[in-house]
């Protein structure tokens, strides 16, 4: 039996506009009257956030000072998993097709994500996902979890994971952080990385993937080639 395990916010959903709103939020919250501040196109924006530049950063980019900045990071971090924003989420192109096609080749396909399980439910509702990923195949945080960092996190859901789900001849991990890629790499897992999430290519590189790809789609088609 052939397995992929897939991350959720990247290789499935596309959290672009959702960051952007929460970044427009912030700087307008956070920025004096009459202060002139540069807000940051969306391109500008999440090309930043592919590099990993810091909260902070970004806010002096923007024309906040260093106080302002902190407390925009502080907002941000509060702000970004609430309910009204996760409306702004969309479909990665491809992804529906992607599993449409993992699912009709039987291949054993399960989630793994950082999102809590009423975040992951709210977008199994919305956007009708929840019929490629039956409960047992669903490894997310409970509502109450105390998140420390993805890195520490990610690997422990990975451990569950592979204690629970029954034996398959060959595992694929899909993800788009480091996260995916070291909770793949800490249990003996293969690791594919998609260039359509949060990383770019140079910061997905450094954590040494096996593979660094486009999108699902294409991280189907090799699994499915390689599996003939």
């Amino acid at each position: 039996m052939l397995r992929l395990i897939t991350d959720f916010d990247g290789p499935i959903i596309d959290v672009s506009q959702r960051y952007y709103r929460v970044y427009q939020f912030c700087l307008e919250k956070t920025h004096r009257p009459n202060q002139a501040v540069q807000k940051l196109s969306k391109a500008e924006f999440w090309q930043l956030k592919r590099s990993r530049v810091p909260e902070k950063q970004i806010a002096l980019n923007s024309g906040l000072d260093e106080v302002q900045a902190q407390e925009f990071a502080q907002l941000r971090r509060q702000t970004v998993h609430t309910e009204p924003y996760f409306d702004y989420d969309t479909l990665a192109p491809g992804a529906v097709e992607a599993l449409l096609k993992i699912q009709s080749a039987g291949i054993d396909l399960a989630v793994m994500t950082m999102r809590r399980f009423k975040e992951l439910d709210y977008a199994f509702k919305k956007h009708d996902l929840g019929r490629f990923f039956p409960e047992n195949r669903c490894y997310c945080l409970t509502n109450d979890y105390v998140k420390t960092r993805d890195i520490d996190d990610k690997p422990l859901l990975m451990e569950r994971a592979i204690a629970e789900l029954p034996t398959a001849a060959d595992t694929w991990m899909v993800g788009d952080t480091e996260a995916d890629i070291t909770a793949a790499k800490n249990h003996g897992v293969k690791v594919m990385a998609v260039e359509c999430g949060i990383r770019d290519r140079s910061q997905l590189a450094q954590y040494n993937p096996d593979l660094i790809v486009k999108d699902l789609s294409a991280a189907v088609d090799f699994v499915l080639a390689s599996g003939n």
